[in-house]
């Protein structure tokens, strides 16, 4: 796929696409592409192909939503409208809210094009072509699901909509999207190859493996329990394609280790050609950063047990609050840079990041100063730095959307809700996701059957958090969950660098607000009502 796409330019068909009135829904010239003059080969319908693969997601959204959960904290700027969605500050006319709307119903636009032209492709191979078109409705599937998971009910565009439709369509209910969605994917599931079968310059192509992983997560997202078991199960018997746990947990996340076997489905970077560039403002200011807009937060760094697998405020943990970094899963290190973490660079050589006020002897670059440039946290982010970055921390590191510990962890969740978590099942996850990061001691590794359905469901829950730290999925998980109005209610807090007599040292560094009457469900954009007044709106906005 990288190959591919550094012989793909992308910028004039996403742009024509991108250029619509009545916001998304409206008609592009499409003219220009649905002529036989255009349909005329296969690569032409791959270059088309390639725009809707390069519409799935974008990479701020990927590392802002962290922002939007209580893992991470946007302290400069509203990147991704990421401080006012945490802040419960925003209504339908935020940017975000606006674009997300937009630029996924441009997704869904490019691929109903597709799917109404491309059989006009003259002598083309029909594997090919049904190929591409289980590509093509698996991308339509992914934004109709991320449309329905933020707003609810949306209009459902099985095809491309005339001007009088996209001005004038209703909203569909939420269950009949999802209906669509996981017919959408059982269809194409026999026309997709499993990851063994792709071809070196094919890597990064929708599979099998990728379709039922979506349906996994969609199953998940409604708590069909069953479904999701039965689902994991059979992709963790190696029913759709080869997946493992990489070896090394901070390796995966790498150039070097790019399409392991635990990458499913990535966002595609090419050096030079495609990249993204947000640890420009995440990475330590020593590091060749421009300064520090999205950090986690004291509440991530505290999710991170002991060695032992005790919580830090759990007796006999062992946690020491003046060297809080000592003896913690080290998932904590590969993911969040705190107050003298050793920074290695790709040449072998390191030094030590000093965080903390004063700590520093001589070299203050990153040292916490309140509205500085330097983190507002009192932290940084690890994960996914790129060692091979480019001028200002560019970076064609591919991003992981679906990988394969995610299928262990929906596995184990759904076990555990059915009330059917056994020493087998935990040993197949927990535990293996545990003996990847380093955990040794017996108590961290052991399946502990008195803990209970609750128990054991605070304990997966958890283990989510951070195996999955500073990859976009906390938000859905406290959304789905129904838990938002407790952990985005509050204070979010950084590092102990504060006053003593408040919140105990530990840094007040953003309001949060959830109103759980309105806030599990984003407003539809202002501007799309303002079109079209068959669109009805969320409750309580």
């Amino acid at each position: 796929m990288k190959n591919i796409l550094k012989q793909i330019k992308f910028i004039p068909v996403v742009a024509i696409l991108l250029l619509t009135s009545c916001e998304d829904l409206d008609q592009v010239p499409e003219n220009q592409f649905t002529d036989t003059t255009y349909w005329t080969s296969v690569d032409k319908a791959q270059t088309f192909l390639n725009t809707a693969y390069s519409q799935m997601q974008n990479s701020q959204y990927f590392f802002y939503n962290e922002a939007l959960s209580d893992n991470a904290y946007n302290g400069r700027g509203d990147n991704a409208g990421a401080a006012s969605i945490g802040a419960g500050l925003y209504d339908p006319s935020l940017g975000r809210i606006k674009d997300e709307w937009k630029n996924r119903y441009a997704g869904i636009k490019t691929c109903n094009l597709i799917l109404e032209n491309i059989d006009r492709v003259p002598n083309a191979d029909a594997t090919v072509i049904a190929r591409m078109k289980a590509e093509t409705r698996f991308l339509r599937a992914f934004q109709h699901f991320q449309l329905t998971t933020w707003f609810g009910d949306i209009p459902l565009l099985k095809k491309d909509p005339s001007l009088e439709e996209a001005t004038s369509v209703t909203r569909t209910s939420h269950a009949e999207v999802i209906q669509f969605i996981l017919s959408e994917l059982d269809a194409i599931i026999p026309a997709l190859p499993k990851n063994t079968q792709l071809a070196e310059a094919d890597r990064g192509k929708i599979t099998v493996g990728a379709a039922v992983a979506l349906k996994a997560r969609v199953l998940l997202y409604e708590g069909d329990w069953a479904g999701v078991a039965q689902v994991t199960e059979q992709f963790i018997a190696n029913n759709y394609g080869q997946y493992g746990l990489f070896a090394s947990y901070e390796g995966m996340f790498l150039p070097q280790n790019e399409y392991n076997s635990e990458d499913i489905l990535s966002l595609q970077y090419v050096p030079q050609f495609r990249m993204w560039g947000e640890f420009f403002d995440m990475a330590p200011l020593s590091a060749g950063a421009r300064l520090n807009a999205l950090a986690p937060t004291q509440e991530l760094v505290d999710s991170y047990l002991m060695m032992n697998g005790k919580k830090i405020n759990e007796a006999g943990s062992g946690y020491n609050e003046n060297t809080p970094y000592i003896n913690r899963d080290p998932r904590l290190t590969a993911t969040v840079v705190y107050d003298q973490y050793v920074w290695k660079e790709a040449d072998g050589s390191s030094h030590v990041i000093y965080i903390k006020p004063g700590s520093s002897p001589g070299n203050p670059t990153d040292e916490f100063v309140q509205g500085s440039s330097a983190t507002p946290t009192g932290y940084y982010t690890r994960k996914y730095y790129d060692p091979q970055h480019i001028t200002s921390l560019n970076s064609g590191l591919n991003l992981m959307l679906f990988r394969y510990a995610d299928i262990l962890l929906m596995y184990a969740e759904a076990k555990n809700e059915l009330n059917q978590m056994t020493s087998s099942v935990w040993d197949q996850t927990i535990r293996a996701l545990r003996v990847r990061a380093g955990f040794t001691d017996g108590a961290a590794l052991g399946f502990n059957s008195a803990l209970g359905q609750a128990g054991l469901r605070e304990v997966i829950r958890n283990e989510r958090r951070t195996e999955l730290g500073m990859e976009g999925l906390r938000i859905f998980d406290i959304r789905r969950w129904k838990i938002a109005e407790n952990v985005l209610n509050g204070y979010a807090h950084g590092a102990k660098f504060g006053v003593s007599s408040v919140d105990n040292g530990y840094l007040r560094v953003n309001l949060r607000t959830f109103d759980p009457a309105k806030h599990y469900l984003w407003p539809i954009p202002r501007d799309e009502r303002l079109i079209n007044s068959n669109l009805s709106q969320n409750p309580n906005w």
